[in-house]
């Protein structure tokens, strides 16, 4: 408990700086930093061998973060410089290339590297980064970069709020599984106070946006906001469950070791990588449609 609570600490304390300096490029490295941990975790869980398909991935996951926007090395680097980089050559080429080396890689080392080797690293080098990455794309994607930060916030709040939720609701009154064959401590009664815990956190989170932020969010986005917040969060719990499904096939307890007491990165991030996608569509849809 005592490493838990000192490892809890320091986190906190890494995630305060990041907040402080959340539009420099601090949040590009602490993302770049959580996609090449986490793809070499999911690597390494998955036995992955090749050590050529370990390391371009490692590399490919911590660079994807700084191609997410043209804004994510300011003020070192103007947005006008930096998207002259990122916009050289379409995304889709750099992952084609990516596919191609791991490919090229297997028939090389055929005797030890197999296609779920390839699929398994792809996923974890690519998707996974990009999951990381909409941190980056909700800061940058508004005029008003308060909203698009607040954004980060409702996504993190969907997932660890409900994680955390219903972990003491089940704790308290849970008594029917959830998922039995893959995570026995779950419970119908903690998923449900899990979403209630995040609604509520989420409204409170609003109302102290909306007295701090320069522009506050209009009464039709909070509505779409508080109503997202439940599916979103809902999202997150089945991300936890997919984790879990992951490390069972993998025959493992955690990804990782990083933070003592608390698993790896996959570990303490799994809900998180399923509500941002979902954060972004409702960032979408706040842009485009409100």
């Amino acid at each position: 408990m005592k490493q838990r609570v000192i490892t809890a600490v320091v986190l906190l304390a890494v995630l305060a700086v990041v907040v402080w300096q959340i539009n420099t490029p601090a949040l590009a490295i602490a993302v770049a930093f959580l996609s090449a941990v986490a793809a070499g975790e999911i690597m390494r869980c998955a036995n992955v061998q090749n050590m050529f398909i370990k390391v371009v991935g490692i590399i490919f996951a911590a660079i994807t973060p700084f191609f997410t926007s043209p804004k994510v090395l300011e003020p070192v680097i103007s947005a006008e410089v930096w998207g002259n980089v990122t916009g050289f050559l379409p995304p889709i080429v750099y992952i084609i290339v990516l596919c191609l080396a791991f490919f090229l890689a297997m028939l090389k080392g055929y005797a030890y590297t197999t296609f779920e080797d390839v699929t398994v690293s792809f996923f974890a080098s690519a998707v996974v980064p990009f999951g990381f990455g909409i941190f980056i794309r909700l800061r940058d994607m508004f005029d008003n970069p308060q909203f698009g930060v607040y954004l980060i916030f409702f996504a993190l709040i969907c997932a660890l709020a409900t994680d955390t939720g219903a972990q003491l609701t089940g704790m308290a009154i849970g008594k029917h599984k959830m998922a039995p064959n893959i995570s026995p401590k779950k419970t119908v009664e903690g998923a449900i106070g899990g979403l209630i815990f995040s609604f509520i956190l989420n409204a409170v989170a609003l109302v102290i946006y909306n007295k701090v932020a320069n522009v506050p969010v209009d009464q039709t986005m909070a509505t779409v906001i508080l109503a997202a917040s439940v599916p979103v969060s809902f999202m997150g719990m089945m991300g936890d469950l997919s984790a879990s499904v992951l490390k069972r096939n993998f025959g493992v307890k955690d990804f990782g070791r990083i933070f003592p007491g608390h698993g790896g990165i996959m570990d303490r991030m799994d809900s998180s990588l399923f509500t941002l996608p979902c954060a972004l569509v409702v960032a979408i849809v706040a842009k485009n449609f409100l």
